[in-house]
């Protein structure tokens, strides 16, 4: 009996086999937890990019108060305003770029990078609504989105250390810490 084409099946992935996409993907999340730990970095120590030295976090500055007085505009503004250079907002920020950035440069945790990162994306874009350049298309909301496909397509398996973190039992028992 033989089986016509529509009838047979492909044969099984190999999940330890890499594709040129698998790559591409990877590196794409090495790069964006790049942008959040040089973000986290240069706040911290004031490297002289976005932040000035005197204004490091570790010399007593505030990494949320330069964005949150004067880059908020719009029906939001005032909420953020008001949040500008609180001590936990300033933690609350700095150790989602620190843990984001970790996550996705280490390919580990990457549904709760995901999830948070694409969460502080949406809350800077609503921060600074409307975009100047286009009806409300910006960066951060093409961030959340690479995000989000980063974790749905298991960027933390090529260059990284996301098959060894998924085999450890708290991660096994606990689906969301992968």
């Amino acid at each position: 009996m033989t089986t016509s084409p529509a009838t047979e099946t492909a044969p099984a992935p190999n999940p330890t086999r890499r594709r040129p996409v698998d790559y591409v993907w990877a590196l794409l999340r090495i790069a964006l937890g790049w942008v959040f730990l040089w973000a986290f970095l240069d706040k911290t120590f004031g490297l002289g990019f976005a932040t000035e030295r005197g204004a490091a976090w570790i010399e007593g500055g505030s990494p949320t108060t330069g964005y949150l007085s004067f880059a908020t505009k719009g029906p939001l503004a005032d909420l953020y305003q008001d949040l500008a250079g609180s001590v936990f907002v300033d933690w609350l920020f700095m150790l989602g770029l620190a843990g984001i950035g970790l996550a996705l440069t280490l390919g580990i945790g990457m549904r709760i990078a995901a999830g948070g990162g694409a969460l502080m994306m949406v809350l800077m874009w609503s921060a600074a609504l409307w975009p100047e350049t286009n009806p409300f298309m910006d960066d951060h909301l093409v961030y959340a989105g690479l995000l989000v496909g980063l974790a749905m397509v298991r960027a933390e398996d090529t260059l990284g250390f996301g098959r060894a973190w998924g085999r450890f039992p708290l991660v096994q028992r606990y689906g969301w810490l992968k």
